[in-house]
């Protein structure tokens, strides 16, 4: 037998059997009644361990990966369901359309405002650690910019055309749009006959019950699935990428994490005035499965039980709030990434900005960030965007590609937790956040509690 397929072979089962092992450990302290965090952080580490050895001894991961894969597929199972039943639930509850239009107008005044307020960061940022200085590498030859649509093929794209088609698809946002045209025409009809779309109601609420129960058996899977993410990704980029693209990778987290602690911080501190390490605590959960994941829509279902059960904010308006961010709100993808790109590239090719330029950088940024709802790869369309704007080249992309994935896991963790404290700051301007359970429940677990 070939020599190389013997050790394919080897490396596989070894991949096999540390995944057995792991998830006996995780098991073990799950029936221990370890905290749920506390698995994922475990989790977290053991993956980096065991990727860093597979690297260094060149084992073939896909094993590992694999069950990393089957997790991401289950939650992403239930995105276009959740959205559909949930935004349906949350809006045929309203009793006036007067409310809808009240609270969808501050979540897209908070989604867009802390996406602009991104991009600031991330320009100046990268202006104080001049990522791309002294940088000199060839773009590939197979680089192929991705098309950017136009403004009338995006308007197309999001209006639903044949929704259980668009569904199979794995399209969010018309089908995010068809349940709020079902939803709007529940309350028209039911405030003239509410006995007449009582049993409509009654089965979406049915439906909403059950898809929480769906979400509770698949959460309880995090902390293997945290595991195997982080043992692929360690083991496929090594530090040579690393040191390679060390400066964009450190810019890029420095505005990531001074945009995570101080403007949600300052946001929940001082707009909704509670306790910002309390809050960050409470909203672990989102940020680790969205870290991993490297998905807004895969770590919606996480963000939904997060919102409601840890935060205590009423389900009217995670329901409403948490699906419409997944979709829209980009504060790491369509803020921070394209603005720190933006100059990367402008240094690289020896390329002035002055004042307008920045200015316009922030503006696209904003305005990108709404074009790219439900389009495949938010960061690269908006940054994109954004190059094309200042008049850049596309080149800049392809140079920071190798290194694009160990970034996206702290854009969409910081994705995920803006749609949060969106959730909150909207929840809070309503009356429907529950302060005193947020101040004195037990922060032990309780997004799991009643699932395991």
């Amino acid at each position: 037998m070939d020599n190389n397929l013997i050790t394919a072979i080897e490396s596989n089962w070894y991949g096999f059997v540390v995944s057995i092992f792991v998830f006996g450990v995780l098991f073990l302290l799950a029936r221990k009644r370890v905290g749920f965090g506390t698995r994922v952080i475990v989790a977290l580490a053991i993956g980096l361990v065991v990727g860093i050895l597979f690297q260094n001894l060149e084992f073939d991961t896909k094993a590992i990966t694999t069950f990393g894969s089957i997790y991401v597929s289950l939650i992403r199972m239930l995105v276009v369901p959740l959205v559909f039943v949930l935004v349906l639930n949350s809006i045929a509850s309203l009793t006036n359309l007067e409310y809808l239009r009240k609270i969808g107008f501050k979540t897209f005044a908070w989604f867009l405002g802390t996406t602009g307020i991104a991009s600031i960061i991330g320009l100046l940022v990268a202006l104080l650690f001049n990522p791309g200085s002294g940088i000199q590498q060839d773009v590939p030859a197979d680089f192929t910019a991705r098309e950017i649509p136009t403004f009338s093929q995006v308007i197309l794209d999001l209006v639903p055309s044949n929704p259980i088609n668009e569904a199979a698809e794995g399209k969010v946002v018309p089908v995010l749009i068809f349940a709020i045209f079902l939803a709007v025409a529940i309350i028209k009809i039911g405030s003239k006959n509410a006995e007449s779309v009582k049993p409509v109601r009654d089965l979406i609420q049915s439906l909403t019950l059950v898809l929480h129960q769906v979400v509770k058996f698949i959460i309880r899977l995090t902390p293997y699935g945290v595991f195997a993410l982080i043992a692929g990704i360690t083991a496929r980029y090594g530090w040579e990428t690393l040191q390679e693209l060390g400066s964009v990778i450190i810019t890029s987290y420095v505005a990531l994490i001074i945009h995570f602690v101080l403007v949600f911080g300052g946001l929940v501190f001082f707009v909704a005035k509670v306790n910002p390490l309390r809050f960050f605590r409470k909203i672990y959960p989102t940020v680790a499965v969205a870290f991993t994941t490297r998905s807004s829509y895969a770590v919606l279902p996480v963000n939904l039980e997060v919102i409601t059960k840890r935060l205590h904010v009423s389900p009217r308006i995670a329901s409403f709030v948490a699906p419409l961010g997944a979709s829209v709100n980009f504060n790491g993808c369509g803020g921070i990434w394209p603005a720190i790109v933006a100059v990367f590239t402008a240094q690289v090719f020896g390329i002035d900005l002055g004042l307008t330029d920045y200015i316009l950088l922030v503006f696209v940024s904003i305005i990108s960030s709404i074009g790219v709802a439900g389009v495949p790869g938010p960061a690269v369309i908006s940054t994109t965007v954004v190059l094309t704007a200042l008049g850049l080249p596309l080149e800049g992309i392809a140079i920071v590609a190798g290194v694009e994935a160990l970034i996206d896991m702290g854009r969409t963790a910081v994705n995920a937790t803006g749609t949060t404290v969106t959730a909150l700051l909207v929840a809070n301007s309503e009356g429907e956040f529950d302060r005193d359970a947020f101040n004195n429940d037990n922060d032990e677990d309780e997004l799991i509690a009643s699932a395991v």
